[in-house]
């Protein structure tokens, strides 16, 4: 089937001003969290305002303005609208992407990476709306940002046809699943590190006048970590099964001990011993924080060593 070159290149500068806008946002995000104020700090102004003088009443017929944002919160506000803008351009590429080719883009190694990506950014902007936790944007963005670049310089692939190897229904739920599961644990992974930093520094609070200080608490940074996880395993585990049926399907075997199957299942155990850790007590905080670390590099070696360096079935996708 033949690939139309016009959608292909609009969804490649879709693409390119995705990654850009994500910088911009980036950029936003980090304005926002270099001269905003420490939680600390907020906090004690609301107290001052609490035991000040009681306002004057606003006059019949005069409307009350409200406060004004602060330079910092505009940043912060901006870097949101910014993100979403991205998104709709990194799903614009996909989208196209898929339009060029007639087939699920999710084909090879780069439309693979931006899939993740994609799913992490929707899961980001969700995540907004649920909890108060802005000031993680840079962190979060900044490993997005890394993989989009890398998957623009490194795993690039032109529009083509799907692989014989490819070409099945299961595409479409075997690994979408897993492309969802991937994305999302991308926000407990940097929950996690992040928690790590919050509670070295809560631990010497000589050292709270770091950057660290304007982290959220280490029990919302855990509970995102815990929730999003406790979301994703059972994904990732449908998915994990749905390639084995699929395997089963096209090689007449459910499991046959190749590479990526070994490196997935691995994942799976540290995420299942994160939960069981995360609800054990002893193993709550630290512990359970560094395993979930562990569970998200096993998901980005699985991601890059295995299919860039190790030789498997599954190395059919291309670079």
């Amino acid at each position: 089937m033949a690939v139309n070159e016009t959608l292909s290149t609009y969804s490649d500068w879709s693409y390119t001003s995705g990654l850009a806008v994500y910088v911009l946002a980036m950029a936003a995000y980090a304005a926002e969290y270099a001269f905003g104020r420490k939680p600390a700090q907020a906090k004690a102004s609301a107290l001052v305002g609490a035991g000040a003088p009681a306002p004057e009443p606003v006059q019949p017929g005069r409307i009350a303005e409200p406060p004004r944002a602060t330079v910092p919160e505009r940043a912060g506000r901006i870097a949101v609208l910014l993100t979403g803008l991205g998104a709709l351009f990194h799903f614009g590429s996909l989208l196209l992407r898929g339009l060029a080719t007639s087939r699920w883009p999710l084909g090879n190694m780069y439309e693979y990476v931006s899939a993740v990506v994609l799913v992490a950014v929707v899961a980001w902007l969700v995540l907004l709306r649920k909890h108060n936790v802005r000031r993680l944007g840079m962190f979060v963005l900044l490993p997005m940002v890394i993989l989009l670049f890398l998957a623009w310089s490194v795993l690039y692939a032109k529009a083509a046809p799907l692989v014989p190897a490819l070409r099945s229904y299961w595409i479409v739920i075997h690994v979408s699943v897993i492309v969802v599961a991937s994305g999302l644990f991308l926000l407990p992974g940097v929950a996690s590190m992040l928690y790590l930093v919050r509670r070295a520094n809560e631990d010497n609070p000589a050292r709270l006048a770091s950057f660290a200080s304007k982290l959220p608490d280490t029990d919302t940074l855990d509970r995102i970590a815990y929730r999003v996880t406790v979301f994703c395993f059972p994904l990732f585990t449908f998915g994990i099964i749905a390639g084995a049926i699929w395997a089963e399907s096209a090689w007449g075997r459910y499991w046959g001990w190749d590479p990526k199957e070994i490196v997935a299942f691995v994942s799976w155990v540290i995420y299942a011993a994160y939960l069981h850790a995360r609800a054990t007590a002893g193993w709550r905080g630290k512990p359970a924080a560094w395993i979930n670390i562990l569970g998200w590099a096993s998901v980005v070696f699985n991601l890059f060593f295995i299919n860039m360096v190790v030789a498997g079935l599954h190395s059919y996708a291309g670079v």
